[in-house]
């Protein structure tokens, strides 16, 4: 195979915004075809993509399609990620992968018994700054890590028919569609997860999924960490931070943690103790500096290593088909701490 001809499952924001104008720019790659349940060839006719259909039918059995970008509510993904596997197709998934890490097992075993290749969409690896940070963290420029903080919240009022907010079509509400993406990034900082408490609720928004999480997370080195995910800040109030705390310095960013390419990280790092200040004078003291990182169109970035693993024919390391297993029983793990008040493993 020296070129990839895919076929767009879905066709909503995400897909629309970022992962159809990604797979137009990558090399090995042309889009064949596009599924969308409403108005398919509006959709086709703008991008130029020769073939428009409201049937899954007609993607998996479409002799040119080599591979199809799922982007569909989530409880769809199980039922089309078998039905693809079984017509030969390779597969990206868009996060969450399921509604629990059992479809998540269903999902990745079918892939298996199919022989074809399966990666889920956590296009934050590919972040210019966060690809640099994990380097960073790796070369002990904070030393020891102790603590971390992801935070992706925005305002996502009531919508009529709106997937996210109905509990059987989404899985739940703020925590599912976000945390996944911090879980997942702060555990390419910081290895494993170990256990998690968690709390949810209905702060401001009245339908009835979550507007409201928070996450103290413990992995296996004893880091801590929270992530909050939030549906009722604004979106100018929500500054999608993420800060990383060692024994000899902190990574601190800012706008990194979306869709976006930018943001600015800073950074301190010491290389000795300078001892006890009794003064505690920290804004006197503090002094961060500007990161420079490489700045990476993600969804190309995501969409490049999937083409290579299917022209190379290697397997899919990072974002496989078990990582998002794995995901989906941290986010089961969480609801199921929520609900008891305790701290659960994962």
């Amino acid at each position: 195979m020296d070129r990839v001809g895919w076929g767009i499952v879905g066709a909503g924001g995400i897909a629309k915004r970022r992962m159809i104008p990604a797979l137009l720019k990558e090399e090995h790659s042309e889009i064949i075809a596009v599924m969308k349940r409403h108005n398919p060839e509006t959709l086709a006719k703008e991008f130029g993509i020769p073939f428009a259909t409201d049937r899954l039918e007609d993607i998996l059995s479409h002799d040119d399609i080599d591979a199809i970008y799922i982007a569909t509510p989530v409880h769809l993904h199980k039922e089309e990620v078998i039905r693809a596997a079984e017509a030969g197709k390779h597969i990206l998934c868009e996060k969450p992968l399921a509604l629990n890490a059992r479809d998540a097992e269903e999902m990745v075993a079918a892939c298996k018994r199919h022989g074809v290749k399966f990666q889920v969409a956590f296009m934050m690896h590919y972040h210019g700054a966060h690809r640099k940070i994990a380097e960073l963290i790796k070369a002990g420029k904070i030393g020891k890590p102790v603590y971390a903080r992801a935070q992706l919240s925005c305002w996502y009022p009531p919508i009529e028919g709106a997937w996210r907010q109905i509990p059987d079509l989404g899985g739940g509400g703020s925590l599912i569609d976000m945390a996944p993406h911090l879980y997942d990034l702060l555990e390419t900082f910081l290895g494993p997860i170990h256990k998690v408490l968690a709390l949810t609720g209905n702060l401001v928004q009245n339908y009835p999924v979550e507007d409201s999480a928070t996450t103290i997370l413990q992995f296996e080195s004893g880091v801590q960490a929270t992530v909050d995910t939030f549906f009722n800040i604004p979106d100018e109030a929500s500054k999608t931070r993420l800060e990383i705390y060692g024994s000899k310095g902190a990574i601190l960013t800012e706008g990194t943690m979306g869709q976006d390419p930018g943001g600015s990280v800073e950074v301190l790092f010491k290389e000795e103790d300078s001892g006890y200040d009794p003064m505690q004078n920290k804004g006197d003291t503090a002094r961060f500096v500007p990161l420079d990182y490489e700045k990476r169109d993600l969804f190309l970035e995501e969409a490049k290593a999937f083409v290579d693993a299917l022209i190379e024919d290697k397997p899919i390391i990072e974002n496989s088909g078990e990582s998002g297993i794995h995901s989906m029983r941290i986010v089961d793990a969480v609801y199921l701490s929520a609900r008891s008040g305790c701290f659960q493993e994962v």
